[in-house]
């Protein structure tokens, strides 16, 4: 079996990516979650809600995500008005508090054998429903896939592993401009999967099992947060992640 790793471009002006939400309170992780970039993969390859042999397969492969531009988090403070009460006796208002990530750009990283993730590139290239960042309104501001000719390709990769994927991969900030006037180079935070004896290691409770509406299941994975240098910054080559 041969793997490689895929990199794809998480980039729009709005992300939400829930671990908690109940109700009327959705909050957001700071970076995409595992249930929701599977979620997205199986939108792409046409995989329904209850197939969760397609939902294995995706959430086996390893996940990494560097934060190429962290984004800022928003509230959207909305009101649903005439909503049936539970005794059925009258009508009311109803306050949710919905957060989300603003002008965040993410590079995901998955790794695992190379024939599906191109299966899973093509799909994400042509997909079979609609693709979005957590909430059907946030949709991708750019091609998860870009091409080489734009310096930040993204696609199926070479490296072997995430980690060198993570220290080598083009940051795909094209407003670079806006660190010229940095004393020091910016370091960019990576969320990487691990083994759960690693050390440093913190549970994620997002890998799902089914997406059935009532009916949602999800595991347990590990994962360690730690900081790369930008790529361009970097000399004699990459280096581990710290």
């Amino acid at each position: 079996m041969t793997e490689a790793v895929l990199a794809l471009r998480f980039d729009a002006p709005m992300q939400s990516w829930g671990m908690r939400s109940r109700f009327t309170h959705r909050d957001t992780m700071r970076e995409p979650s595992k249930s929701g970039v599977v979620g997205l993969l199986g939108a792409a390859l046409g995989t329904e809600r209850t197939d969760r042999g397609r939902i294995a397969e995706l959430a086996g492969l390893r996940m990494a995500v560097r934060v190429d531009r962290e984004g800022i988090v928003e509230r959207d403070y909305q009101v649903t008005t005439d909503v049936p009460t539970t005794k059925g006796a009258g009508h009311r208002n109803v306050v949710s508090h919905r957060y989300y990530l603003a002008d965040a750009l993410f590079l995901v990283l998955l790794q695992g054998e190379r024939v599906f993730l191109e299966q899973v590139a093509a799909a994400v290239c042509h997909p079979r429903w609609p693709l979005f960042f957590g909430r059907k309104a946030h949709v991708p501001a750019s091609p998860l896939i870009l091409a080489e000719s734009r310096g930040l390709g993204t696609g199926i990769r070479r490296e072997n592993t995430l980690e060198e994927a993570l220290a080598e991969h083009p940051w795909q900030e094209e407003h670079r401009e806006l660190w010229d006037r940095a004393e020091d180079a910016p370091m960019l935070r990576a969320v990487v999967e691990v083994p759960a004896a690693e050390a440093d290691a913190e549970s994620r409770y997002d890998v799902p099992v089914t997406f059935e509406s009532g009916n949602r299941e999800f595991r347990q994975r590990y994962v360690r947060v730690c900081h790369v240098a930008v790529p361009e910054t970097r000399e004699g080559g990459s280096a581990p992640c710290t």
